[in-house]
């Protein structure tokens, strides 16, 4: 399902449970953006105590969320700022030593960060350091490749106890008209894929100001009279009645559309979707 007014969670019953969060943000597992990291299973941390180097160590966070520390022993460390970190381990070691100063760093901030790929300048992960939005990491990774960035951003989060949510999010109106709606806030472990286009060719011959081939990106295929506008538009003896399409399905096999572009123009009928390697053939008009 793509989403045309509005974002629209692509899960049903995840949507419910987005309930009073509103169609316009993806569910969320509580308040985690705070104003100070917290820290988390895979971050690597360094810890000095003032009083024995020989207690200093760098140890990285196992999943469960814990450290083992000289002379202490296990610790759960989840959750934990930095700051809040020190003052417990100081605790832990007044068992041995008097007022003890504890030092902690964070080396590698692995549990709080997102995965950018497709379009962007840089692809790989960004860390969530507080509350930052989609345009935030957009921007962290250097911004979108504009000659291959398609018609939309795909956000994927994954809640527990249900599949991921896939969430649509427009470029145009994200990155043009700036639409706050769509610069969502981000979770630790969502997935942000920028779609990747590419450029194609349709070809417009016969009676048209520049005949030739029109190059175009896939996600922005323009229809029939918008690839004739594109080629200057009819020439003076051009038979708007008489338009050809030339069409190769997957299989090699040649079909022909025969269009009335008048018909178009009065509203009798919709105007036609090109698709890629279409070939229009616009007639003369010998009347």
């Amino acid at each position: 399902m793509r989403i045309t007014t509005g974002v629209v969670l692509l899960t049903a019953a995840l949507g419910a449970a987005a309930g009073a969060a509103g169609p316009q943000a993806l569910p969320t597992s509580g308040d985690r953006f705070v104003s100070e990291y917290r820290i988390g299973p895979r971050d690597l941390l360094e810890i000095k105590v003032q009083e024995d180097e020989k207690l200093n160590t760098t140890t990285r966070i196992s999943e469960d969320g814990k450290i083992n520390i000289p002379l202490i022993g296990e610790v759960l460390v989840e959750g934990n700022t930095a700051r809040e970190l020190e003052r417990l381990l100081a605790q832990k070691f007044e068992a041995w030593y008097h007022d003890p100063h504890v030092f902690v760093t964070i080396k590698e901030h692995q549990s709080k960060q997102v995965s950018v790929q497709g379009a962007v300048t840089r692809q790989g992960f960004v860390q969530l350091l507080g509350r930052k939005t989609l345009l935030d990491v957009i921007t962290e990774a250097g911004g979108l490749i504009a000659r291959e960035a398609g018609r939309e951003i795909i956000v994927l989060r994954q809640v527990a106890g249900g599949p991921p949510v896939r969430l649509s999010i427009p470029v145009d109106d994200l990155m043009l008209k700036g639409d706050p709606k769509y610069n969502i806030p981000l979770e630790a472990g969502d997935s942000i894929i920028v779609q990747i286009d590419r450029q194609v060719q349709i070809y417009v011959y016969g009676a048209v100001r520049n005949p030739g081939a029109l190059a175009v990106m896939k996600s922005r295929l323009p229809t029939l009279r918008q690839a004739i506008a594109q080629a200057g538009g009819f020439t003076d003896r051009a038979s708007k009645r008489n338009v050809v399409i030339t069409r190769r399905d997957e299989n090699g096999n040649e079909k022909t559309i025969k269009v009335n572009v008048r018909d178009i123009e009065t509203g009798k009928r919709k105007d036609v979707q090109l698709e890629e390697n279409d070939t229009i053939f616009v007639k003369e008009s010998w009347i």
